[in-house]
């Protein structure tokens, strides 16, 4: 959630134009994304020399979510190219320039009654997790330190999605960590070794 003090100077972008993922099948894909998340398509077009497909699919106020999808593509490696999991329910962790999740900004009124339509259409979620600041970074009920609240779940491929709505606005105090280099990483094998 942007506010004046933290305007971008430098560029004006003004949201994604699309993000691009890879699908392993299509049909599927518009049948979950269309059919059940009612996001309209755009865009389709077969790319030339027959290396496959792009569609568009509209994500809201000006966004797109895009899907590619290759004959030869290799499939992903759950806890390599995409989380395994959802957050609640097992490793999330995902490897170093994947797509973690895409999470989508929905209304706060309408925050329950979408967790239930997904649900009552057979799609997997997680539990409700009001993100905030205290030591675990989840609260079990709402407060005025919530920052955010919101729910994962997967599409067909295990894209690892998210329904989340802003519970307020950030300031000067929000910005109290350091980012973390690349000196600071610990490789998955020196931990498990």
């Amino acid at each position: 959630m942007s506010t004046s003090a933290n305007a971008n100077t430098q560029f004006e972008l003004r949201g994604f134009n699309h993000v691009a993922l890879v699908s392993s099948d299509m049909q599927r894909t518009v049948d979950f994304y269309s059919g059940i998340l009612g996001m309209p398509l755009l865009k389709t077009l077969d790319l030339p020399d027959d290396l496959g497909q792009h569609f568009f699919f509209d994500a809201g106020n000006g966004n797109s979510l895009a899907f590619f999808w290759f004959p030869d593509a290799p499939d992903g490696v759950p806890g390599i190219s995409a989380p395994e999991e959802k957050p609640g329910f097992g490793e999330w962790t995902s490897a170093v320039s994947s797509l973690n999740h895409v999470a989508f900004d929905v209304p706060p009124e309408k925050f329950q009654e979408y967790r239930a339509k997904l649900k009552a259409a057979g799609v997997r979620v997680g539990p409700i997790v009001n993100h905030d600041d205290s030591p675990s970074q989840v609260a079990p009920e709402m407060h005025d330190g919530v920052y955010v609240r919101s729910f994962y779940f997967q599409d067909p491929d295990g894209v690892l999605l998210e329904f989340a709505c802003w519970m307020r606005s950030f300031g000067p105090d929000d910005l109290g960590t350091p980012p973390r280099t690349a000196a600071d990483r610990r490789l998955r094998a020196a931990v498990t070794g």
